[in-house]
C-alpha cells in the first residue's frame, strides 16, 4: 500500500528504503535473462558473486549463488555468456542496493555456445596444443606464401595486395575453401594439408573477414585445430577482426588481427628493409672511418716520439756508457791478472825453495842403495856395496871401499 506523506509529515529515508525492501520481498522468485559481465570466486567462501547485465539497457545487478550450484553447471560459466536464472530479489536498505540470489542457472543461446567452446579450449590446452614452445618461427622472407581463403573474397584481396605492395617479389599459392558453413572446416583442413605437403611453401595464412560467433565457429573445430598443430609449415591465423578469437588463433604459430595485418606479418616491407640497409651501411662506414682515424692518430703519436723520430739517439747515448764500462772491465781484469801473476810468482818461489832439487843445486847429494833406498847411516852400507849418488844434474854410481862412523 502507498505511504501517506505530506510536506508537514515527510517519510524518513529509512522508511522509504524499508518500504522498497518490502515491495521487493513480496515480488517473490522470478526468472531473469542477462549477460554475465563479471565472476568473482573468493577463496574460502561458499558463495560465488556474479554481475548480470541487461543486453539492451545499460543496467547491471549483482547476483549471488552457491558454489555447489555454480560448480554443478554442465559446462563452466564464463564471462560474456548469456544466462537465464531463477532468483529471489533482495533489497539492502542500509546500502540502498538490490541483488539477486540465484536458485537455478541455465545457459542459453550464445552463452551455451561459448561455454562449449571454452570447455573444448580447456581440453585442447590440457593436451599441450597451445603451448608456446611448439610455436614455430616465421621465415624472414618466404619463397612462396600459402593462402587459404574463400574465392574472390575481400580477405584474399587484402592479403595479396598488401603483401605485394610491401614485397613485390612475393609469390602466393592460393588454396580456396569455404570460409563458413558446414563445409568450412573439412575444406580448410584439406587446403592446409595440401599446402603443407608442398616444400616450396614456407608459411600458410588462413584468412577470413569478420562475422558473428556462429560464422566463425568452424575455426574452432577440433579437427582443424589438430591439423594445424600437426603441420610442419608455420601457420598464421587471420580470422575476423581484433575482438574475434577462435581457437585457431591459439594453435597457430602467429595470430594476425586482420587479413591486412597477416600480410604485414608474413613479408617484410621492402622500403623499411632498404632504409635499414642504408642506415646500417652508413653506420658501418662511420665506424670504419672512426677506427681508421683512431689508428692513424695512434701511428702519428708513435712516430712523433724521439725514439721513433731518431732511433740512433738511444744508441748514441748508450755508446758512451758502453765504452766506459768496457774500460772499467779492462782495468779490473788487468788488476786481477796482475794479482794472480804475483801470487803465482810467490808460490813458485816457495815451491822452488822447498824443492829437493834446489837443495841439490847448493852442493848437497842423496845416497841410495841398489834398491833405491836412501842411505842415512854408515851401518846401512857394507864394504864393496854398489851405491848411486843423486846430484843436481844426474847420478853417480860408486862402490863402497870403506865406511867411517862420525863421533861428533
Amino acid at each position: 500500500m502507498a505511504l501517506e506523506t505530506s510536506p508537514e509529515k515527510p517519510a524518513p529515508v529509512r522508511a522509504i528504503a524499508n518500504a522498497i525492501s518490502g515491495w521487493i520481498d513480496r515480488l517473490g522468485a522470478v526468472w531473469v535473462e542477462g549477460q554475465v559481465t563479471q565472476i568473482n570466486r573468493r577463496p574460502g567462501l561458499q558463495t560465488v558473486f556474479l554481475t548480470l547485465r541487461d543486453s539492451v539497457a545499460d543496467i547491471s545487478v549483482p547476483v549471488t549463488c552457491s558454489r555447489v550450484l555454480f560448480d554443478g553447471l554442465p559446462t563452466p560459466l564464463q564471462e560474456g555468456a548469456s544466462i537465464v536464472i531463477h532468483a529471489k530479489p533482495s533489497y539492502y536498505a542500509n546500502r540502498g542496493s538490490m541483488s539477486l540470489q540465484a536458485r537455478d542457472i541455465r545457459l542459453v543461446g550464445l552463452g551455451e555456445l561459448l561455454a562449449r567452446l571454452e570447455q573444448r579450449r580447456q581440453l585442447l590446452a590440457a593436451e599441450g596444443l597451445f603451448a608456446q614452445e611448439l610455436k614455430r618461427p616465421l621465415p624472414f622472407l618466404p619463397t612462396r606464401v600459402g593462402l587459404v581463403t574463400a574465392p574472390r573474397s575481400a580477405a584474399e584481396r587484402d592479403v595479396v595486395e598488401n603483401a605485394t605492395r610491401r614485397w613485390p617479389a612475393v609469390r602466393f599459392e592460393v588454396a580456396y575453401a569455404a570460409m563458413q558453413g558446414q563445409r568450412c572446416a573439412p575444406e580448410v583442413i584439406e587446403a592446409v594439408r595440401r599446402l603443407d605437403a608442398q616444400p616450396e611453401v614456407d608459411v600458410i595464412v588462413i584468412a577470413r573477414g569478420g562475422g558473428s560467433v556462429e560464422d566463425l565457429l568452424p575455426f574452432s573445430d577440433e579437427g582443424l585445430i589438430r591439423a594445424v598443430a600437426a603441420a610442419r609449415t608455420p601457420v598464421v591465423s587471420a580470422i575476423g577482426h581484433e575482438p574475434d578469437s577462435p581457437l585457431l588463433d591459439l594453435v597457430a604459430d602467429r595470430r594476425a588481427s586482420t587479413p591486412t595485418d597477416a600480410a604485414k606479418t608474413v613479408v617484410p616491407d621492402m622500403a623499411d628493409e632498404r632504409r635499414r640497409v642504408l642506415e646500417t651501411r652508413a653506420r658501418l662506414r662511420h665506424l670504419v672511418v672512426a677506427r681508421l682515424d683512431r689508428e692513424q692518430a695512434g701511428l702519428d703519436a708513435l712516430r712523433s716520439r724521439p725514439s721513433m723520430a731518431d732511433p740512433t739517439s738511444l744508441l748514441d747515448a748508450r755508446a758512451g756508457e758502453l765504452d766506459e764500462w768496457r774500460a772499467r772491465i779492462r782495468r779490473q781484469l788487468g788488476w786481477q791478472l796482475d794479482r794472480a801473476a804475483d801470487d803465482v810468482s810467490h808460490h813458485r818461489a816457495r815451491v822452488q825453495a822447498l824443492s829437493p832439487l834446489a837443495t841439490l843445486q847448493r852442493g848437497y847429494s842423496v845416497l841410495q842403495d841398489a834398491d833405491g833406498h836412501v842411505v842415512t847411516s854408515v851401518h846401512d852400507v857394507a864394504t864393496g856395496a854398489a851405491l848411486s849418488v843423486r846430484v843436481a844434474d844426474g847420478r853417480i854410481h860408486v862402490t863402497t871401499t870403506s865406511t867411517e862412523e862420525s863421533h861428533d
